[in-house]
């Protein structure tokens, strides 16, 4: 289903993405990546469209000199990219989940489990934010709990939750929530 979406936009944004190191080259060069980096329309969230500028934003927004930029970068491209696998017209299933399909993609790749942790559970912030009700302070810290790279983790989710299209009410409850012990930086795109 991917490569056919591709099929729409022969020259797209993901042919202007330039590698940093063989990785990145190694991704940018995979057919599933390409394709999911190509998907999308304008919606709710993602008012830019194709996952690829939504990722040309984040990726605009780490440092050149950020310690953890080889890590976001690799999440960057690969976060949203199963979005176009996901089928619509089932339930929500592990099966069925972009950010599960995202982490199998990157096992290929990748057997750091802090990167594949990262990947997995990138949105459940906002749904325990949206969903969590009185005990959403409580889901969260046990979400963060199962990561074992929480700065990393808190970093991913900024990024992501910083670009346009995002409602920033999230990222001031997971500041509320990580009380300034696990402090987030304030973010270029939040501007």
């Amino acid at each position: 289903m991917v490569a056919a979406l591709a099929k729409l936009h022969p020259v797209g944004m993901v042919d202007f993405m330039t590698p940093e190191n063989e990785l990145e080259r190694q991704l940018l060069n995979d057919a599933r990546l390409r394709a999911g980096l190509e998907w999308g329309t304008p919606r709710f969230g993602h008012p830019e469209g194709r996952v690829a500028d939504h990722v040309a934003t984040m990726l605009t927004g780490i440092e050149s000199d950020d310690p953890l930029r080889a890590d976001l970068r690799f999440l960057a491209l690969i976060h949203d990219s199963f979005k176009a696998d996901v089928r619509p017209h089932e339930r929500w299933s592990r099966e069925n989940d972009h950010a599960v399909l995202a982490r199998r993609f990157a096992e290929r790749y990748t057997s750091d489990e802090r990167l594949l942790r990262t990947l997995e559970l990138h949105d459940e912030p906002y749904w325990i934010w949206k969903t969590g009700g009185a005990d959403g302070v409580g889901a969260f810290h046990a979400l963060l709990e199962r990561i074992p790279d929480v700065p990393l983790f808190l970093r991913f989710v900024e990024l992501d939750a910083s670009t346009a299209g995002k409602d920033r009410g999230l990222l001031a409850w997971v500041r509320a929530a990580t009380g300034g012990a696990r402090r987030l930086e304030p973010s270029r795109l939040a501007a």
